[in-house]
Parts: structure tokens; C-alpha cells; sequence
């Protein structure tokens, strides 16, 4: 088959067929020729150029290449990516003249990669430290068995590298695994049992992260009447279950992109009995340990998927230090929090959002419809030398050129908000199949996440979910916002969309519109990381009195007649479940409280906030308290008021109980 082009004035009629390989390459030829400028061509010839390649490249999108791949764009009409490819000329005009120094992407070699694969894993001390008790090896005790063999395989290649290399690491893999294939944990099925809760009130013992009951939770993704929601589960490792994906993928049962949002599956997910754990309900160092189970897990799901996981290595380049656009997102918080401490996202990227929340949600076309560009360079101006002097007219700024300021703040960053890191990586979920298992990468990935990106990137998502509530009004659908948002956050310095990457930019908007759909589920802590959290902190707690039999003798004559002076009071208090509540702000500041099997957080909050209505405190000065559990083996755990007590309880006895405001 061939492929006719005429020209008609300045529209191209093209006849379509099936490609080969080779006539797709002559086709990119053609367009980058077009696409690149020539010194005796007008702005205005190549505008019209641009538009008419931009044209043929919109429609040739829509066919797959002959290679199979996780998507599809078949379902696309004609017009679906033009928000796409006007936002990308206008990043490209952008960058046209701007005169910044643009990201090196650095290849590395296998040894280097593999060892900092370690170092972010939180296991570079297996090789490089002498064997015995340390963090990495409490970290390796609670992996499953998926996990470990993943670590294996990690710390294998990265022996045998650097002995090719005549580099001998300290200590060899089987010095770690001395113990064989299993680990401390054994895998279970992907589907958690549904049934109903044992009878006895000590049930049989699962595996850590299977909780010992279910219970329902009103998710923001709810059942429908016209499609039936799917339960996501929390858990479970993901990698346990992937094996199975992978054969969907192996036999082309791929998906395809739709733009009809209503066509997304609706996902409903489950508390246990502990409760939700969301990002900022941990300590900074359990947060620490989600990320290193985060990159372990996400390399076993990738593996089990077939997939190779890829990440860019950059060479730093010189930034700025100081002012409001082009400086790293960490240099730009700590210059933010002299001003406002504990802050977590950039200050002037609060504000964008809030005049756009206050004068252009319900305006037609936000964020598609351009400010002029040179109000938005003079505003940008303006906002440099005023902003921190609190003497910047924010009357002046219009609802476009605020959406035009917003995008480029993301798009100036020296690194990308999604990082130059896992750029790579989140660009390969669009080679997963189903839904499903796209969010599942996704939620791995929004783990790993450096904390100023994470809130960053929440903020951002939770402006564009008001900007679709509004889609009667400002006619911005969630993919219309999608493909606006997708090439501001998958562009960088220095990258350009070149005709052959087109492929991806129905993918791109895919991934954009799924952060934006399903951000509550995704800022969710997995039940099965917090719980090998626990697992790891009690194996990294130091081990007391090691010294000779002896004295092992005398100190537990000591303890047994301790035990036996307190056992009444104690012990008892452990039969009965009864624990202290402290509240250092509050009036009461301690208080003893029974519990029983149906005793919430929310019920003992509720306590104290009864206290408080009868006059305690001024209702003014008053702050939103919840609930803690600190020390045992978690560092700190803002407590869902969902949480059942008694439960808790058991999983971590020798905690404190505190009532206090959130430390955020």
C-alpha cells in the first residue's frame, strides 16, 4: 500500500495505510526538516508551517506503529491532541528565548547504576560495611520474598561488576542471604480473603501486611450506576500479584486511550483496621523507609512485569540561588520558610493557585486560552523584584496571565517537578496494562518522590481537580486539562518533542489525567509499607544487656521480681486494654481510657474535644488536635480517626498515646 500526499493551498489531504518501519522514518525526516528553522524564512512562513505539520503530525498520532505497545491512540479522533501539540509550541517559543543553560542527561555504566540503585535503597552499607546488625540488614529481614530476590539479583550484578572492574566488594551477596531462598516473610495471594472475621478474639496469624479484618471506606472514586467500581488493594505487595499481569502484556491485551473521561474504571479502596496512614501522617524517618521499600518494590513490579526500569543520571548545572523562577524547588522552601516556617510548598506557587482558585475557575478556557506574552514576561519581571517586598499588585495580574505565570514556574524549574530521576520511569507506565496497574506504578512513584516535589505536585493536582469540577463553566474537560498540564511537566531544559516521540503524547496526557482522577488514592501510605516500617524498627532496635550468662541470669532474677511487685497493676491494665491519652495543650493533660473492640480514634479525640467545648480553652486559640501513636516501632503515626485502638494497641503495646495538633 502507499501513501498519496497533494497539496491543496494550505491544506495536506493525506490517504492512510499501513506503514513499515522504514516509511515511518522517511516521514520523520520530512517533518523535522519542516519543523527546523531556516535563516530566510519569516515568523509568520514557519507559524503556518508549524501548524501544518502539527496537522499531519496530529493525525499520523493516531495510528499505532507497527510494534505493539501498552496503548493505543485508535479511539482519538482527529482534533483529540491539538491542546497538546499548541501547548508544546508554546513552550518551545518559550524556550526559543530563553537563554538558560539546559539539563545533561549523563549515561552511566551498569557498576554505577547498581550502586546507586544501593545507595537509594537504603543497602549501600550490605558491601561497603562490615556484616553484622545495621539498618540495610533490618531493611532486608522484612522484605518478601519477591523483594528479596529482586535485592539478590541487584547486589549479584553489582558483585560481578566490580570484580570485572578488579574492584572486590567488601562482602558477597551470599553473605547477606546466608539463610537461603526464604525470607522472614512468605508471599500470599494477590486477592486478600473476604471473609468474615474469625470469631475469637486472638485469630490466627497472617502475614504482616494482611490486616486482620476489613473494613469499608467512602473513597472519592464511588460506586456508580453506570459502571460498577473495582476494589483497589492496599494490602498487598503489587509485585506478588504482577507475575500474572505480565502474561496480559505478553499476549497484546492492551488497552486503549480513550478521551471520554467517563471510560476511566472507578476504584474503591478498603481501610484496615488500623486505618489509613497518609503521606503526612509519619515521621520524616519512617518517611525515609517508605522510600526505600518504595524503590525496591517498584524495581520486583517492574521486573515482574517485564519492564526495564530506567532512570536518568545528570550532571549538575549552575542554578540560581536566590529569586522566584529558575531556582531548585529545595533552595526556593528553605528562602520561603525565613518567611513562613514550616512551609511546605513555594510561596509564590500558593499564591498563583489562589488567584486562579479565586478569579478563573469558572472562566472559559483556563489554562488553554494564552495570556499575552509580554504581559506575562513584564508580570514576571515585576514578581522578582517585588514579591518578597509584599508590594506586588496582584490586581493587575488577570486569570490568564496567572494560569501563563503558573506554567512557567513549572517549566522553569532547573529540574523537573517529577524529577530528572524517574522521568524515565513514569514515562514507562504508559507501557502497563490495565488501569489498575498503571495506578499501581504510579502510587510507587509518588512514594519516591523527594517530599518538596511531592507537596508540590499535591497542590498542583488538587488546583486542576477544582479547574474539571468546573467543566459546565470553563468548558475544561479532565483531558483537556490533561494534555495542557502533560508537556509541562514531561519537558524539560533542553528537550524538544520531536516528530518521532509523537507516540507518546496520548500517553503522556493518559498518566496526567490519571494523578489528577485518582490523587486521593495515590497519596495514600501502602498498608503493607507501613507495616514492614514496624517490622524494620523493632530489628534495628538495639539489643539490651549482651553481656555474658551470667549476668543474663541476674538480670532476669531482677526482672521476674520487678514483674511480680507490678503484675497487678500492669498486667492487668494489658488484659483490659487500658491506655493513657496525653494532652499537652490541653487543659486535662492526661486522661486513662478503657478500650474495647469497637473503641475508634475518633471516639477518644471526641473526649477532648468535649472537654474543650465546656470551656477549657479559648475557641479561638484552639487547634485542630488528632491523635498520635509514638515510639514502639513506629517513630511518629497521626492515627485515622477510623483506626480501631484495641487493634493498634496489639500490633504496638509499648507506644504513647498523645493528643496534639498535626506538626505540619
Amino acid at each position: 500500500m502507499t501513501m498519496e500526499i497533494k497539496d491543496s493551498g494550505s491544506v495536506i489531504l493525506t490517504a492512510y495505510h499501513s506503514y513499515s518501519p522504514s516509511r515511518i522514518a522517511l516521514m520523520d525526516q520530512s517533518y523535522a526538516s519542516q519543523l527546523s528553522p531556516s535563516p530566510g524564512r519569516s515568523p509568520l512562513s514557519r507559524k503556518v508551517r508549524y501548524q501544518e505539520t502539527s496537522r499531519m503530525i496530529s493525525q499520523d498520532s493516531l495510528h499505532p506503529p507497527s510494534f505493539a505497545r501498552s496503548v493505543s491512540q485508535d479511539s482519538l479522533d482527529s482534533n483529540a491532541m491539538e491542546d497538546y501539540w499548541s501547548e508544546v509550541k508554546s513552550i518551545e517559543e518559550d524556550c526559543d528565548s530563553a537563554q538558560e543553560e539546559a539539563i545533561e542527561v549523563r549515561s552511566a555504566d551498569e557498576g554505577e547504576l547498581e550502586e546507586a540503585w544501593l545507595q537509594e535503597a537504603g543497602l549501600s552499607t550490605l558491601v561497603s560495611g562490615p556484616p553484622g546488625d545495621s539498618p540495610a540488614e533490618a531493611l532486608v529481614s522484612t522484605l518478601t520474598r519477591t523483594q528479596a530476590a529482586m535485592v539478590k539479583k541487584r547486589l549479584d550484578n553489582y558483585t560481578q561488576t566490580m570484580r570485572k572492574k578488579n574492584k572486590q566488594p567488601a562482602r558477597d551477596v551470599r553473605d547477606i542471604f546466608a539463610s537461603g531462598d526464604t525470607p522472614s516473610s512468605e508471599p500470599v495471594s494477590p486477592t486478600p480473603s473476604s471473609s468474615t472475621p474469625h470469631p475469637h478474639p486472638h485469630p490466627p496469624k497472617l502475614p504482616f501486611w494482611i490486616p486482620a479484618r476489613m473494613e469499608n471506606c467512602v473513597s472519592d472514586c464511588q460506586m456508580s450506576k453506570e459502571r460498577p467500581a473495582e476494589e483497589f488493594v492496599f494490602t498487598v505487595p503489587y509485585s506478588e500479584g504482577a507475575a500474572c499481569r505480565r502474561k496480559d502484556r505478553d499476549s497484546k491485551n492492551f488497552q486503549r486511550i480513550k478521551k471520554d473521561d467517563g471510560t476511566l474504571p472507578k476504584f474503591v479502596w478498603r481501610s484496615t483496621r488500623l486505618g489509613f496512614t497518609r503521606v503526612g501522617d509519619l515521621s520524616p524517618e519512617d518517611m525515609k523507609k517508605i522510600g526505600y521499600l518504595s524503590l525496591i518494590e517498584l524495581t520486583a513490579f517492574y521486573d515482574a512485569l517485564g519492564i526495564e526500569l530506567k532512570r536518568n543520571r545528570t550532571v549538575r548545572i549552575k542554578v540560581r540561588e536566590s529569586g522566584l523562577f529558575g531556582v531548585p524547588l529545595t533552595t526556593l522552601l528553605e528562602n520561603d520558610q525565613k518567611k513562613v516556617p514550616g512551609l511546605k510548598v513555594p510561596l509564590l506557587f500558593k499564591k498563583l493557585l489562589s488567584k486562579l482558585e479565586q478569579t478563573g475557575l469558572q472562566t472559559e478556557g483556563i489554562l488553554r486560552v494564552p495570556g499575552s506574552a509580554s504581559r506575562v514576561k513584564h508580570l514576571r519581571r515585576e514578581l522578582e523584584e517585588k514579591f518578597y517586598d509584599d508590594v506586588f499588585d496582584w490586581d493587575q495580574v488577570r486569570h490568564n496571565d496567572a494560569a501563563g505565570l503558573l506554567k512557567m514556574f513549572i517549566r522553569d524549574l532547573p529540574y523537573p517537578l517529577l524529577t530528572m530521576q524517574y522521568l524515565p520511569t513514569f514515562t514507562a507506565v504508559e507501557n502497563i496494562s490495565p488501569s489498575r496497574t498503571q495506578l499501581q506504578a504510579l502510587h510507587l512513584l509518588i512514594m519516591l518522590l523527594p517530599e518538596p516535589n511531592r507537596d508540590t505536585l499535591k497542590a498542583l493536582l488538587e488546583f486542576l481537580r477544582k479547574v474539571v469540577a468546573n467543566e459546565e463553566k470553563n468548558r475544561m474537560s479532565l483531558w483537556n486539562v490533561s494534555m495542557i498540564v502533560a508537556p509541562n511537566l514531561f519537558m524539560y531544559r533542553g528537550k524538544t518533542a520531536k516528530p518521532q516521540e509523537m507516540q507518546g503524547a496520548a500517553g503522556a496526557a493518559h498518566l496526567v489525567r490519571l494523578l489528577i482522577k485518582y490523587q486521593d488514592l495515590l497519596w495514600i501510605v501502602p498498608c503493607f509499607m507501613v507495616s514492614q516500617v514496624r517490622k524494620m524498627n523493632e530489628a534495628a532496635m538495639p539489643k539490651r544487656h549482651q553481656g555474658s550468662e551470667k549476668n543474663k541470669k541476674k538480670l532476669l532474677r531482677r526482672w521476674n521480681a520487678e514483674r511480680d511487685k507490678s503484675e497487678r497493676s500492669e498486667l492487668s491494665d494489658i488484659r483490659e486494654g487500658v491506655i493513657r491519652v496525653h494532652a499537652p495543650l490541653h487543659a486535662k493533660v492526661s486522661m486513662a481510657i478503657q478500650l474495647d473492640s469497637g473503641t475508634k480514634a475518633k471516639d477518644v479525640m471526641a473526649r477532648f474535644e468535649c472537654d474543650k467545648s465546656n470551656g477549657t480553652r479559648s475557641s479561638s486559640r484552639w487547634q485542630k488536635q488528632f491523635l498520635y501513636e509514638v515510639g514502639g516501632n513506629i517513630g511518629e503515626r497521626c492515627l485515622d480517626p477510623d483506626t480501631y485502638l484495641l487493634d493498634l494497641y496489639r500490633v504496638n503495646p509499648s507506644c504513647d498515646w498523645v493528643f496534639k495538633p498535626r506538626t505540619t
